[in-house]
């Protein structure tokens, strides 16, 4: 404990860092206050079915992403999800579009001007959902009454643009935090929202278990001790990698490279979860079919079947399809977002070669075939991680909101940021030769 209090003193000494980290606390606490606006028009006393209408289920897991600001029809209501859609949109475009694949390899330039892309993306996608959301809060249980000006165009015109407006200024939030202060701001900004349902959903537990005589204060610590349990493996996923032993030629004094000489070995590092929270997310999106082809076909057997079965999130038939997709598009994220066919280009060029293996197609063919390998079991183990909120749910009758946060999305994005932005403020604290928030011992003196 003592070296941890020394390693927070470091923070502080360092000026830069203590300015970033000071940047990151005000801009979240920007849009945790955005998060409790309730948009013009609209009575907030009168949400309280929008809020029990949004407690579980996917808008749950929604509400969750967006801090509570779903459930209270806030300026900052569509969140950063949009954000998020456009990003998933341009990258799987970048497969089949040229114009996009010339962009990745411009450099810095290429970068900024595929950004431009998705915010402009990112806004169509919010005029599309804005008036969606807005026309559904009926579905939701939301009065007319609560309405104050009507559901006119003098109502929904303004509402939508501060819809709009609301979530561009969250991307904007998102990005000065990745520029100015420390850590991914888009995902701190998920990340922070997720944190804000966690205290509500664990009292609303801690009652359930205390006032009705199912488990007490005992069966508390026992979910407790396996939410860290599971914390642990989600940290295991994230940062499991397989190291692939790459040799470089030593270069001689005349530019070429020496034969027969051994330089400096380097590794690979190949995640076992290379495609992080997207195949989750794709699962999830998909997850919305079965229940609507249900529904269309509810006059047959079959369909009131698919209906009842995959309306709840928490049942088996939805779980096991869900795992099945997971596992399905985990291999496919990683077969487009890992190019070992351009790895292999890229070290050939630079001199670099696995050994035992060919530089070229071969080096390409061994790349892939360990990234095959090495994604089985990563995608049955996120595939478990999904469907764990599920399992404590049935079989420990956990409450709905404190369940999300054993598994899946959430609990995997919280885990991944968490770890990044530690690793951000480790770098910071090494590179002033002060030990890190990962390693222990005494201040290290320059020579």
């Amino acid at each position: 404990m003592k070296k941890f209090f020394e390693t927070i003193s470091n923070i502080w000494k360092i000026e830069e860092l203590r300015n970033r980290i000071l940047i990151t606390l005000g801009l979240l606490l920007v849009y945790r206050f955005g998060c409790q606006i309730v948009l013009p028009g609209i009575d907030s006393s009168q949400l309280a079915e929008l809020a029990s209408s949004t407690d579980q289920g996917i808008f749950g897991l929604l509400n969750a992403f967006t801090g509570g600001a779903f459930a209270n029809a806030s300026i900052f209501a569509l969140g950063i999800m949009p954000y998020i859609s456009a990003s998933i949109v341009v990258q799987l475009m970048g497969i089949a579009i040229p114009y996009l694949q010339k962009l990745d390899k411009e450099g810095e330039s290429g970068r900024k001007t595929k950004n431009q892309i998705t915010r402009w993306l990112t806004i169509g996608i919010c005029i599309v959902q804005a008036p969606a959301y807005l026309y559904g809060l009926e579905a939701f249980g939301v009065r007319d009454s609560a309405f104050l000006l009507g559901k006119g165009l003098n109502f929904m015109i303004p509402a939508v643009i501060i819809l709009v407006t609301g979530c561009v200024f969250a991307m904007w939030l998102g990005e000065k935090i990745t520029d100015k202060g420390i850590g991914n701001g888009i995902s701190l900004l998920i990340m922070i929202g997720i944190i804000a349902t966690m205290p509500q959903s664990f009292v609303q537990e801690f009652f359930s278990r205390t006032t009705n005589n199912t488990g007490g204060l005992m069966f508390i610590l026992i979910e407790v001790i396996l939410w860290f349990l599971v914390i642990l493996a989600s940290v295991l996923l994230v940062m499991a990698t397989r190291r692939i032993p790459v040799q470089y030629a030593r270069r001689s004094a005349s530019g070429g490279y020496e034969k027969n000489v051994m330089g400096s070995r380097q590794y690979i590092p190949l995640k076992l979860n290379a495609s992080g929270v997207m195949p989750i997310i794709f699962a999830q999106a998909i997850m919305f079919a079965p229940g609507l082809l249900g529904k269309t076909f509810n006059e047959t057997a079959f369909g009131q079947w698919m209906e009842v079965q995959f309306s709840d999130i928490f049942g088996l038939a939805y779980n096991i399809l869900f795992g099945v997709l997971i596992v399905i598009f985990t291999f496919f994220y990683t077969a487009i977002t890992v190019p070992t066919n351009k790895m292999a280009d890229d070290l050939k060029r630079s001199g670099g070669f696995i050994p035992g293996i060919r530089p070229g197609k071969e080096t390409a063919d061994f790349l892939d075939k360990i990234m095959s390998l090495i994604t089985l079991p990563g995608s049955i183990f996120l595939a478990l991680l999904a469907v764990l909120p599920a399992v404590v749910v049935k079989l420990m009758d956990v409450q709905a909101g404190w369940a999300l946060f054993y598994g899946g999305t959430s609990l995997l994005i919280m885990v991944g940021v968490a770890i990044d932005t530690v690793q951000q403020v480790n770098a910071y604290l090494l590179n002033r030769h002060y030990d890190g928030l990962m390693k222990t011992g005494k201040n290290r003196k320059v020579a």
